[in-house]
């Protein structure tokens, strides 16, 4: 695996990822870690997306219109 180092980080910006790997129980090189994945990667489904820009937790509730199932298509006619 590769190796990365980082340097002249804002002692404010140390401060707040030491603490949030802190409230994950992660060291920081882990926290990094998960945050450079989740930055780069893209999301595995559109819809995972979706929820993290519009989900409950950012103030959106949606409703979406139910859906029906339909009968299969005969190929055989």
């Amino acid at each position: 695996m590769a190796s990365l180092s980082v340097r002249r980080i804002d002692n404010e910006i140390y401060e707040l990822l030491r603490s949030r790997a802190a409230q994950h129980g992660v060291s920081m090189e882990e926290e990094v870690r998960q945050i450079i994945q989740r930055a780069v990667a893209a999301p595995q489904r559109l819809s995972q997306l979706a929820l993290e820009c519009f989900g409950p937790e950012n103030g959106v509730e949606l409703d979406l219109p139910g859906r029906h199932p339909h009968e299969p298509l005969a190929f055989d006619e």
